[in-house]
């Protein structure tokens, strides 16, 4: 009987593993994240539709141990002293987007009927965003560098923060509510002593065990992915144990190693295995879900949808615009913040469990995430088309002469033979042999950091970004003989949002009539290139194993340029 039990929850674990991977392929086409997919596995397998998911012990023993994970590994990146020294526009965008989302989510809230202390929980649930995502989709747009991005990540601290203070308060709520109940005031006093000596404990293995331990453990890359996994159970347990809750347990395993040079490296090899164990979370939550009661919330979801499509991103617009940033700045840094994260979810849950908020609510903001999260995707993705849309409207949120963001000053007014945007190790390259041929060099980068070194070397160097016509239009671009793209190459090739298309359709509306040279990876992307009408299309490895091969073979001259470009130019300016 015991093996026939076992073989069927092997069958049905099989089973949801193969719908997660054909609904995840599905939305992976329709460019969607994850965590859209596997609510929507949820559903589909739960009693509403295939009635599959049947085991709810085991799926939620493995949803808890990923919850308790995904909080080790916030705990393993949060860093303090990084939210101290982001500077005012993180701190204040982030406060601000937080505090303008709880006050008017909880006023349509009581707009729409919700219970007051069912508002202030859905309310809060839509402060958050999801870091996972953002990160994820700015990283493959490659500006998870640019001025934006930096700000974005800096307010996702900030709500991370936030995050650890509601979840550290829902847990003393929900201590305070049990002991109530019992007429046990000293439960209360007793479960924060213990988190106190918890805290305490940690304290004392970050000072004196944590870094030796783990440098120990980092000898053996298995072993110390074991000890990470273990740890952060173990610490998850005695949360639960002592009343405080696994989440706060699990964070608390993560902080304890926060401080030691491996966290990076543990925080990579969790990162799958957290994703997969999300996913029977996800599994669990969407079959706990019921249609027919789904069907009452889809016109609040709709409203509440909204307020965060839209709100958030007005909302952090304006507050980087008070603060000098300007309006496209503004813009795709807002965009960030237009859904609702995996952690409103498990708020939500953990007010289910707690007994403050009923399981519609839970249902009402999976909803609204799945709407959010779907649609913001696409929002990310096209950020730069929508910019270009709506700027004409987004002029109200720029003051006359923004002053936050770096200005190229002086640098542009110069004449330069050469502007190089992208200043990696391939464009610096560029711009030191054409200096040592006495060319004058303007470099252009969408990173403030990058800027400031390359100043530091000697060179001329502003901050902006290539697909930006109006920065674009401010550069000395008459007076330039060519414009050189070294920009990091996108995995899809040559797009209409690429920087390299954007930067060569600009620079002819603008009346450039100079040269152009384009870096490429992949032949398809140098073809591409071609028919843009680039001058010179650069092939950095080709170019280097070319060069090597002439080197090796004997010969001491090294050619300018393996590739002919299509108007048969074989070199730049010499």
């Amino acid at each position: 009987m015991t093996e026939a039990i076992e073989g069927y929850l092997f069958y049905e674990i099989a089973a949801l593993l193969v719908l997660a991977a054909g609904v995840g392929f599905l939305g992976l086409m329709l460019r969607q994240p994850l965590i859209v997919s596997f609510i929507a596995v949820g559903i589909l397998a739960g009693p509403s539709v295939l009635d599959v998911a049947q085991s709810d012990q085991q799926i939620d023993l493995l949803a808890e141990l990923g919850i308790a994970l995904l909080l080790f590994l916030v705990g393993l990146k949060l860093d303090f002293n990084l939210v101290r020294t982001l500077g005012p526009v993180a701190l204040i965008t982030g406060l601000g987007q937080v505090a303008f989302t709880s006050v008017f989510g909880f006023l349509i809230g009581l707009a729409l009927g919700l219970d007051p202390l069912v508002a202030i929980y859905v309310a809060i649930a839509l402060t958050f965003s999801s870091t996972i995502i953002i990160v994820k989709l700015m990283s493959d747009k490659r500006e998870i560098d640019a001025l934006h991005g930096r700000i974005a990540l800096g307010f996702l601290i900030v709500q991370d923060v936030v995050v650890v203070i509601a979840m550290i308060a829902l847990s003393a709520i929900g201590v305070g509510g049990a002991a109530a109940g019992n007429g046990a005031v000293g439960d209360v006093l007793a479960v924060l002593g213990y988190g106190l000596a918890m805290l305490l404990f940690v304290v004392l293995f970050v000072r004196y065990v944590a870094t030796p331990l783990v440098e120990r453990l980092a000898r053996a890359p298995e072993l110390l992915v074991s000890f990470a996994i273990g740890w952060a159970a173990l610490l998850a347990a005695v949360g639960h144990y002592l009343g405080f809750g696994k989440e706060l347990g699990g964070l608390l395993a993560g902080v304890s190693l926060a401080s030691t040079p491996f966290r990076e490296a543990i925080a990579a090899r969790l990162a799958s295995l957290r994703d997969f164990l999300l996913l029977f979370f996800f599994i669990a939550l969407g079959a706990s879900l019921d249609l027919s009661v789904l069907g009452a919330s889809v016109g609040p979801a709709i409203v509440l949808s909204l307020f965060v499509l839209i709100g958030n991103p007005l909302i952090v617009l304006a507050i980087m615009g008070t603060m000098g940033y300007r309006k496209r700045t503004g813009f795709l840094a807002g965009l960030t913040v237009a859904q609702i994260s995996e952690f409103s979810l498990i708020f939500m849950a953990m007010g289910v469990a707690i007994g403050h908020v009923p399981d519609e609510a839970l249902g009402l903001v999976t909803l609204v995430g799945l709407v959010t999260i779907a649609a913001s995707t696409y929002m990310i993705t096209y950020s730069h088309q929508l910019y270009r849309i709506f700027e004409p409207l987004l002029g109200v949120f720029e003051r006359g002469r923004p002053g936050a963001e770096p200005d190229g000053g002086a640098e542009i007014a110069r004449p330069h033979d050469v502007i190089i945007f992208g200043l990696g190790r391939y464009g610096l390259g560029i711009a030191s042999a054409l200096s040592e041929r006495g060319q004058r060099i303007l470099g252009v980068d969408f990173s403030p950091e990058v800027v400031r070194h390359a100043k530091e070397l000697g060179y001329d160097a502003v901050f902006g970004d290539a697909t930006d016509p109006e920065f674009l239009a401010h550069l000395p671009l008459q007076r330039a003989t060519w414009l050189v793209m070294a920009v990091p190459e996108h995995d899809t090739g040559v797009t209409h949002d690429d920087p390299r298309h954007a930067l060569l359709k600009a620079a002819r509306d603008l009346g450039y009539t100079g040269k152009t040279a384009v870096a490429a990876h992949q032949d398809a992307t140098a073809e591409a290139l071609a028919t843009l009408r680039a001058d010179l299309v650069l092939m950095p490895y080709r170019d280097a194993a070319f060069a090597a091969a002439r080197m090796i073979a004997g010969e001491t001259q090294v050619p300018e340029r393996a590739i002919e470009d299509p108007d048969g130019q074989k070199e730049l300016p010499a």
